[in-house]
């Protein structure tokens, strides 16, 4: 079979649909698959030993990236690809201590965004797919609720939350002097030279400001964004592909389309580029990096993991796993001005302090995002601006960090929505998030 073959099976009809219509602004979506009847355990994904042929999900079958089968893949992801191992250290886990008195956050109410819909807490969950939630309020567990396939000790697939641990890497080597956000990008990588990223600064890759020719919209099987994930080994090559084979390989591909500095413009590749220059100006893999300086700092319970390339370099894009609990933990921190539980400065107060007061939002508005009025975006991460000082990192089919500072609440979540783009998925989550807060500053 073809490679484009390949791709054009991985998209599922239904997102595909849904996608077309979010793209051309219809307020109609098509009626999504019933959360309840597709799990894990009603569709009988690799259950048994061995499980029915018909059930069995592998990764040279198209449809393992496809819903509801996605349901299963996302939290078992190291039994599909290869991967490299993120430890987290020698020390003891740090405890999620549990709140003696939480609030009924399941009865919480809200309106969805642009419908006026009510609905609750609870009913979110399940209407976007969720695997996993967890709710800290000062630093307590208040909440936490796993569905499908995934489990406490279990990793899931971050999807694009892993831009963000690139991007507050890059501040922190920034920070140290080790990287200068300023230099051009061919200081640090000159086989870019000929590339779209042969002009461009370091900081404009960090706050996806760069003109290149590569699209992103999951509902076009012709989008570079499935030449980049065939280069990457995260989709099936296909017996004929003659394409590029490694990450590395596919950035040199890139050319410049319009120019640099003028616009956001959210483009997987430009995290490629930056964890490319991170290892390069650290001399470390991203996974070692990530280990040294901060998963084995946050009291982690489980070690975490990268999806690799045929020659394991980590997708710095989206290939980050991580269990729910450690990604809480990690968020924490964050809120916490980059102090861990345990007293430990993991990171300096000002790396934090520059990600969370935010970009150029006269830059953001250009992408013309609906659900995100007013945001902007810096070092890989979703800034709100809004009261409460909000920001998240974010990836496709639902996956979260959402630090609210104001409320001191950090809310993380895994999913396997059948829609990859978030503009399915903020209509119920974003207003749920802000409800949640209010309630737990109602509560104090």
């Amino acid at each position: 079979m073809s490679s484009k073959g390949f791709a054009r099976q991985a998209l599922f009809p239904l997102a595909l649909a849904a996608l077309v219509s979010i793209a051309h602004g219809q307020t109609a979506a098509p009626a999504l698959p019933d959360p309840a009847s597709t799990t894990v355990q009603a569709m009988g994904w690799m259950q048994g030993f061995p499980p029915p042929p018909d059930k069995v999900l592998t990764f040279d079958n198209p449809a393992v990236n496809v819903y509801p089968r996605t349901r299963w893949s996302f939290s078992h992801i190291r039994e599909l690809v290869p991967t490299a191992n993120v430890w987290r250290g020698s020390s003891a886990p740090s405890p999620l201590p549990r709140a003696a008195r939480a609030p009924d956050l399941d009865s919480v109410r809200f309106k969805a965004m642009g419908t006026g819909e009510e609905l609750t807490f609870a009913q979110s969950l399940e209407r976007n797919y969720t695997d996993g939630i967890l709710v800290l309020h000062k630093g307590q567990v208040v909440y936490e609720k796993y569905f499908g396939a995934l489990t406490p000790e279990r990793p899931h697939i971050a999807m694009s939350v892993t831009k963000s641990f690139v991007g507050t890497l890059a501040a922190l080597l920034a920070h140290e002097g080790t990287l200068d956000p300023g230099a051009p990008v061919t200081r640090y990588l000159p086989e870019l030279k000929d590339t779209a990223y042969g002009d461009a600064t370091v900081r404009q890759v960090m706050d996806m400001t760069i003109g290149v020719h590569y699209s992103e919209n999951y509902a076009d099987p012709k989008a570079e964004i499935w030449d980049y994930a065939r280069a990457g080994g995260m989709l099936p090559q296909g017996r004929d592909y003659a394409g590029p084979r490694t990450f590395y390989e596919f950035l040199q591909t890139l050319k410049k389309e319009g120019e640099h500095d003028q616009a956001f413009a959210y483009k997987t590749v430009n995290a490629e580029v930056l964890a490319w220059v991170v290892r390069r100006a650290s001399g470390k893999s991203l996974a070692q990096l990530l280990s040294e300086r901060i998963w084995s700092r946050i009291g982690a319970e489980q070690d975490a993991f990268f999806m690799v390339d045929r020659i394991g370099t980590e997708s710095g894009g989206g290939g980050l796993n991580t269990t729910l609990r450690d990604l809480a933990r990690f968020g924490e921190m964050m809120r916490n001005n980059g102090r861990a539980a345990d007293g430990r400065q993991v990171l300096p107060r000002a790396v934090v302090d520059d990600i969370r007061n935010g970009g150029d939002r006269a830059k953001f508005a250009k992408a013309g995002y609906a659900t995100l009025p007013g945001w902007s975006y810096r070092n890989m991460w979703w800034v709100s601006h809004n009261a409460d000082g909000a920001y998240t990192a974010r990836g496709i089919h639902g996956q979260t960090i959402y630090i609210d500072p104001k409320a001191q609440m950090v809310i993380v979540r895994y999913a396997a929505h059948p829609i990859a783009a978030n503009a399915a998925i903020d209509p119920l989550s974003l207003p749920a998030y802000q409800a949640v807060a209010d309630a737990l500053m109602a509560a104090q």
